[in-house]
């Protein structure tokens, strides 16, 4: 099971019943959907629900969940991207972050 879970690069991973389900967080939607074909469980039948919204601090979001299951064991797998450029810095602030980096 191992391999299987690592066949990606989660950033989380938790027992979510035990010794029935986890719960798996990836950075990316990218992600999640790599390690579903990877590890060969995008069934067709497979729940999935993909949506978009507004997040407590107000930065919109695209999160995917997926439900896969592999030999008896379910998977709650999740990925979150927050849709927003973020505020650019001005070219000072990036000059002098960039000194920082090779000083």
């Amino acid at each position: 099971m191992a391999e299987l879970i690592l066949l990606a690069n989660p950033t989380a991973i938790h027992v979510h019943t035990p010794d029935v389900s986890l719960s798996i967080t990836f950075d990316s939607i990218a992600e999640i959907k790599s390690w579903l074909h990877l590890a060969g469980l995008n069934d067709p039948d497979m729940l999935i629900g993909e949506h978009q919204g507004t997040a407590d601090d107000g930065r919109p979001y695209r999160q995917m969940n997926a439900y896969p299951t592999w030999h008896g064991w379910e998977f709650y797998a999740t990925a979150t991207e927050y849709t927003d450029s973020g505020a650019t810095l001005d070219p000072t602030t990036a000059d002098q972050l960039a000194a920082l980096a090779v000083a």
